[in-house]
């Protein structure tokens, strides 16, 4: 995006923090088996949100006392214009995120030490990559073990109130993923599929087709014959007739904003009764959720109504037995549902997920359930104008999961199990 709106979004934030410095600590490159080899480079994404930079070792500092806004690195050297064609300095890159601030990480440790003796408040968020764990615990002086729990919620929170409204701009970048690539790859399954092909042959276009944009996938695709397994990331399997091809795909958009769309496909392009019946009630259950979206509505309200409407359909089909409300409120839908309705996407797939959960979908009115099923419900909180979610219900026929809850006796009022060996 334009300079200026990563201006504007630092400049919100300081308004919300009001003092202190904060660390926004971009990603390091990861080697997969020895040093040079590294995994693909992918940008933290609240780094991505406020400075715009996909590039690695770099770090973002906010003086909100100040409002002086610094962007630490280093130039590159001899080597990295050998080796990756690189030679943009520190300071362009700075100025790409409107930025006139730059000085290298040696200055970074000395600005640091020089505001810790000050004691200063230092806002930082919570680390998953575990080199910035263990660089963030040097330079703050702090055992490793405490960088989670030391990591500042004043900060989430402002983040995620900021982060969660999502402007044109950025509803632009998801539509773009859908349409011009995620899209293309679903019709590319679609048009192609048939009994023999291994499940790899459609990974492998799924894997490679977003470079034509030079665009990477959100996230590891799930193609699989083996939909009963939430997040089967294997694709050795052969179609065979009869079949259901289950595919999981989102790429990201150039400024790496993520779709992600799920759909079943039958092998034979048919479905069988039995098939047709399960994904109408799908069908069903996604357009009622769909059309009970509206701002101000709470999500965990939308899981609920699409909940029942699966109850509803599933004691019509002889799976489930008594009523719709009784089945949901008493979690017996979960053997067949067992997450939540969808998630919030944007710069990841689950979209913040990085500053907790909790942080982001739940808050003291809006508590987490304890209930199986339910409590993987990402976001509960009510709907904003803004706010982009996933709407994936889904039914499961889990044999590990049936044979648990048929032998514990669980919800035996609710659930036929006599009736559910023929879906396995």
């Amino acid at each position: 995006f334009e300079p200026n709106k990563y201006i504007q979004r630092r400049t919100e934030l300081v308004k919300k923090i009001n003092s202190g410095i904060i660390l926004m600590i971009g990603n390091k490159k990861v080697s997969i088996n020895y040093p040079s080899n590294t995994f693909y480079f992918r940008q933290d994404s609240t780094f991505l949100y406020y400075y715009g930079l996909n590039e690695p070792d770099l770090i973002g500092v906010i003086d909100c006392d100040e409002n002086k806004h610094y962007l630490y690195g280093n130039d590159y050297g001899i080597d990295e214009l050998i080796w990756e064609g690189k030679n943009e300095n520190l300071t362009y890159r700075a100025e790409k995120a409107g930025i006139t601030l730059s000085q290298g990480l040696k200055q970074f440790n000395d600005f640091i030490k020089s505001n810790l003796s000050k004691k200063r408040k230092i806002h930082f968020l919570p680390q998953y990559q575990p080199e910035n764990i263990l660089f963030l615990a040097e330079i703050l002086s702090l055992p490793t073990n405490t960088i989670k729990e030391k990591s500042s919620i004043e900060l989430i929170k402002a983040i995620v109130e900021q982060r969660i409204i999502k402007d044109k701009d950025e509803i632009k970048e998801i539509e773009f993923a859908l349409d011009n690539i995620t899209r293309q790859i679903f019709d590319f399954i679609l048009k192609n599929i048939k009994s023999g092909i291994k499940e790899s042959y459609f990974a492998s276009f799924a894997e490679g087709y977003p470079l034509n944009y030079n665009c990477r996938l959100a996230y590891s695709p799930i193609i699989t014959i083996n939909g009963q397994i939430l997040h089967n990331e294997e694709y050795y399997n052969t179609l065979k007739e009869g079949q259901l091809l289950l595919a999981d795909i989102g790429s990201e958009s150039p400024e790496h904003y993520a779709s992600d769309i799920t759909r079943t496909y039958p092998v034979n392009r048919k479905f069988t009764q039995q098939q047709k019946e399960i994904y109408e009630l799908i069908l069903s259950s996604q357009k009622t959720a769909l059309d009970n979206i509206k701002p101000h509505i709470p999500y965990s309200e939308i899981h609920k109504k699409a909940s029942k409407t699966l109850a509803i359909g599933l004691v019509d089909l002889g799976l489930m037995k008594g009523n719709a409300d009784e089945i949901v409120e008493a979690g017996a839908h979960a053997l067949f549902f067992p997450h939540g309705l969808g998630h919030l996407i944007g710069l990841d797939v689950h979209d913040m997920e990085g500053l907790g959960e909790n942080n982001v979908g739940y808050d003291e009115q809006y508590k987490r359930s304890e209930q199986f099923g339910t409590s993987f419900l990402r976001f509960a909180k009510p709907l904003q104008e803004g706010i982009t979610i996933t709407v994936e219900p889904g039914i499961y026929f889990i044999p590990q999961l049936i044979d648990l809850w048929k032998k514990e006796k669980r919800f035996i009022d609710f659930i036929n199990y006599e009736n559910i060996n023929k879906y396995r």
